[in-house]
């Protein structure tokens, strides 16, 4: 995907392409350079239809979708899985095309329909398999399990997609290589990506035939908890809730766990089935391990919060959007930053994002961080590694991060004197 490749989408064209419903003459590219970053073009809708089913759920219901500080670290997890596309192509695309360049059995045109149709029907059957096997390999897991870490299910769940997953996923895409063009096969990636994002809402009930046909938010509430009829609440998240909002933790927690069952574990054969067989996997188990070892569900188990202050919910959100500004901003210009802004860019929003987990946490350093985020922002402001999307609030920026660090320098201080802070 070539963000340069500016073919704006219209507002028809954005709502159609998050389900599925562009066409194939709108969306049929010769080159790969050609194909336009559509999941980077839907940040607005992405936007637009959260907003939207928080009013239609306090309509509805009364109540917001979901809790800020759960849909805070989906969104986290959205970002920091993106951050790795701002030096490289991704290894989808990447082993996608040394497998047609060198490997490619026959070139089927590029503009006819039933190709475009073809490459709908082969990548929807990829992520199938994918899918299920990241359900039943541990090492995949560890990737995917960051998806259902959530407790909350609403759009913003969506977002909550893992860093890792992409190493994986590739290998159940590469067999269409021998016969589909790249540019062809990047354009149906992105909108098996996009269409995954409506269906995170509890917002929109049953849809009576077409549950027998596509996947639905009520087909996907089940399979985000059991997979049974949705007749009863769903309780979603893992089976062994993580309990945290720190985007570290969120993303590697389980491949961790791996690191140390696999090393606990005697035998090869059973090092490496630790890897390769299902999460709940042990010495003497089936495949899949027992089922009658997965912790029964009551219906009333209480999601992880955060007991933060709401000012402190309101500064984390502020962080939170300046940050995602400077997120966008810094994808908008990637080609023309240099190669140590854009690294020293990263690490601000990681630790941005890190910095407000530990804050939701309660971690007992988490104002010493914060402390040192915020003098960094000024570091990198006055270095001019980064700067205001809005050039006439510089010295308002500099003067609120100013005060940040005042605030959470002497919170930092009576850490340090006293111990963690409430």
């Amino acid at each position: 995907m070539n963000p340069e490749a500016q073919q704006d989408v219209s507002v028809s064209q954005g709502i159609r392409m998050m389900f599925y419903m562009m066409k194939p003459n709108e969306t049929s590219f010769q080159t790969l350079e050609e194909v336009p970053d559509y999941v980077k073009q839907a940040t607005p809708f992405f936007i637009s239809l959260i907003l939207l089913e928080l009013v239609v759920s306090w309509i509805l219901k009364g109540k917001p979708p979901g809790r800020l500080d759960d849909a805070l670290t989906s969104i986290s997890a959205g970002i920091f899985s993106r951050l790795p596309s701002l030096f490289s192509r991704s290894i989808e695309l990447t082993t996608y095309i040394y497998i047609w360049e060198n490997y490619r059995l026959i070139s089927l045109p590029w503009h006819s329909p039933w190709t475009w149709y073809l490459t709908f029907l082969g990548v929807d059957f990829g992520y199938y398999w994918f899918h299920r096997m990241a359900h039943e390999v541990n090492i995949m897991w560890a990737g995917h399990q960051t998806h259902h870490s959530s407790e909350d299910y609403n759009l913003s769940t969506a977002l909550r997609q893992s860093v890792l997953q992409i190493y994986t996923s590739w290998i159940f895409y590469s067999p269409l290589a021998l016969f589909i063009p790249p540019s062809v096969y990047a354009v149906h990636l992105q909108f098996n990506l996009l269409y995954q994002f409506w269906i995170h809402t509890e917002v929109i009930n049953n849809l009576g035939p077409l549950e027998l046909i596509i996947n639905t938010p009520s087909h996907h509430r089940v399979h985000h908890g059991t997979f049974e009829a949705e007749n009863e609440k769903v309780v979603y998240g893992l089976t062994h809730p993580i309990n945290t909002f720190e985007p570290f933790k969120v993303q590697f927690h389980h491949l961790v766990y791996i690191w140390t069952t696999f090393w606990a574990t005697p035998g090869f054969f059973n090092k490496f089935s630790v890897i390769f067989k299902g999460p709940g996997w042990g010495p003497g188990k089936p495949r899949l391990g027992l089922s009658e070892e997965i912790p029964e569900v009551t219906g009333e188990e209480v999601p992880f919060s955060s007991s933060v202050s709401h000012l402190l919910r309101i500064y984390a959100v502020v962080q939170s959007v300046l940050m995602l500004a400077f997120y966008e901003e810094t994808f908008a210009d990637k080609a023309a930053l240099s190669q140590v802004t854009l690294l020293l860019r990263v690490g601000f929003i990681i630790l941005t994002l890190t910095s407000i987990g530990f804050l939701l946490d309660q971690r007992p350093k988490a104002a010493i961080l914060e402390t040192v985020r915020c003098l960094g922002f000024l570091m990198l402001y006055r270095f001019g590694h980064l700067k205001p999307f809005i050039p006439s609030l510089s010295f308002a920026f500099e003067i609120f991060f100013s005060i940040c660090i005042a605030f959470w320098g002497v919170r930092s201080m009576k850490q340090l004197a006293s111990g963690p802070w409430k």
